[in-house]
Formats: structure tokens, sequence, C-alpha cells
């Protein structure tokens, strides 16, 4: 049986990553989980903190960005399906960036975010083969795609 590769890509304020391994754990589910740098001040700081640091907030972030980049590009291009969460708080520029990436790669997307999101995602909704608005359901998606014959 195929053990597919599955990435877990937007908001890093909550623990749905989590839940949704453990669920998919219990459901001895054939998928192994990747995630981007889910620790804030490393992923805003490791840029400055290993290539040195820099005056300008700019630089700052950009050199955060693309130490980040290596890896989200590298675990999106390997995936079999890319799930992204957009969730309640902040702008999540990041997870519509990282959206656009798996559809411009044809990676199946799933996208979990709440129906008050709809509208404004609708684009990033459309690229989507599953629009979820719970964590359950992006399981029992993982269920269906991995273990149907």
């Amino acid at each position: 049986m195929k053990t597919w590769k599955v990435y877990l890509a937007g908001e890093i304020h909550s623990n749905w990553r989590e839940e949704i391994k453990r669920a998919a754990q219990e459901e001895q589910l054939p998928v192994e989980f990747y995630e981007p740098v889910t620790d804030h001040d490393a992923s805003d700081h490791g840029g400055v903190r290993i290539l040195g640091e820099e005056e300008k907030p700019y630089w700052q972030d950009h050199k955060g960005a693309m130490l980040n980049a290596i890896r989200t590009r590298t675990l999106i291009r390997d995936a079999d399906i890319v799930v992204v969460k957009f969730g309640d708080k902040y702008k999540q520029w990041n997870a519509a960036f990282d959206a656009g990436q798996a559809s411009a790669l044809d990676k199946p997307l799933i996208v979990i975010h709440p129906p008050e999101h709809t509208h404004a995602l609708k684009e990033v909704d459309a690229s989507a083969l599953a629009v979820a608005e719970t964590h359950g359901q992006v399981v029992e998606v993982l269920k269906y795609v991995t273990t149907q014959t």
C-alpha cells in the first residue's frame, strides 16, 4: 500500500496539525505528515541568526523568508497532497501563497477555513479539490483517498 506524503501548510497559531495527525494515526491511515517551521520566532528570525544581522526589517524578513522557502518549496513539491489551513486570526498571506504554489504544481489541494471566509477565499477554493470547515472532514477526505480500493 502506498504511503502518502501530506504537507500541512498555513496557520501556525493553533494545534490543528496535531489534531489531524492524531486522528489519522487513530484511523491507521497510510500517511506521513510534513510541515513548515511552526516556531514563529525561529521562522521570523532564523535568517538573521544564521546569515547575519540586518539593519532594516525588510532585509531581516527577506532572509527569513528565503530560508523558509527552502523547506516549503521542497516539501510542497514532494507532497502527494497539500492541506492549507486558513485560521480566524491574522492575514494569512503565507497560507494563500502556499495554496498558490500547490495549485501551480498541480498538487491535490485541500483547504480548511470557516464559512465566513468563503467569499474572501473563493479563488483559493476554486483551485482546491476539497474545501473543509473542520479538521475531521480533512481526516475523512484523507481516509477516503488513501484507503479506498
